[in-house]
C-alpha cells in the first residue's frame, strides 16, 4: 500500500515534465498539439509502471498543477482531455487481458470513450476547435477529423509506449 520513495521520485519527475510540457504548449504555439499529446503520454508511463490507482492520482496531480501553472487554460481542457481518454484506455486495456476478441472491444470503446469526451467539447465549446463561423460542414469535418484525429493520437501512443518507452524504462530499474 505505502509508495515507495523510488516510486513517488519517479512520479514526481514525471509529473513535472509533463507539466513543463503543457507550458512550452503555451509558448510554442506551432507544436501546441504535439507537445500536449506527449505530456498526456506521461499518464501512460505513470499507468504502466506504477498502476491505476497511482496513474489516477497522477491525472488529478497533473490537471490541477497545469491549470494553475499553464499560461492559456484552454490547452488545459485538452491535455486533460487528452488523458482522461489514456487513462480509460489504460483501464480497459487492463481489464481485457484475458478476453480473446480485445482489440475489436479495444477499439469499440476507445472510439466510445473519445466520442463522449470530444463530442460534448465540439458542441459546448466549438470555438475550441475553430475560431470562423460554424456551419454545417464546419460541424462535420470537425466530427470527422477527430474521429481521425483520435487513430492518429492512438497509433502514437502506441508507438510511444512499445518503441519509445520501452527503450528508455530499461535505464531507470523502477
Amino acid at each position: 500500500m505505502f509508495l515507495s520513495a523510488k516510486k513517488m521520485a519517479f512520479l514526481g519527475l514525471l509529473l513535472a515534465i509533463s507539466v513543463v510540457l503543457v507550458i512550452l504548449s503555451g509558448i510554442f504555439e506551432f507544436n501546441t498539439l504535439f507537445l500536449l499529446a506527449a505530456a498526456a503520454f506521461c499518464i501512460g508511463i505513470a499507468i504502466r509502471e506504477c498502476g491505476l490507482r497511482l496513474g489516477l492520482g497522477f491525472f488529478i496531480g497533473s490537471t490541477i498543477l497545469s491549470l494553475f501553472l499553464a499560461p492559456n487554460k484552454f490547452y488545459c481542457i485538452t491535455f486533460s482531455a487528452m488523458e482522461l481518454y489514456i487513462l480509460i484506455n489504460e483501464f480497459a486495456l487492463e481489464k481485457l487481458v484475458k478476453i480473446k476478441n480485445r482489440k475489436i472491444i479495444l477499439w469499440v470503446i476507445k472510439y466510445i470513450v473519445f466520442n463522449a469526451i470530444y463530442l460534448p467539447l465540439v458542441i459546448l465549446m466549438p470555438h475550441l476547435f475553430y475560431q470562423g463561423t460554424i456551419s454545417v460542414g464546419i460541424w462535420a469535418l470537425l466530427i470527422i477529423g477527430g474521429q481521425i484525429g483520435l487513430f492518429i493520437f492512438d497509433k502514437a501512443y502506441d508507438y510511444f509506449q512499445i518503441y519509445v518507452w520501452g527503450k528508455l524504462r530499461k535505464r531507470f530499474h523502477i
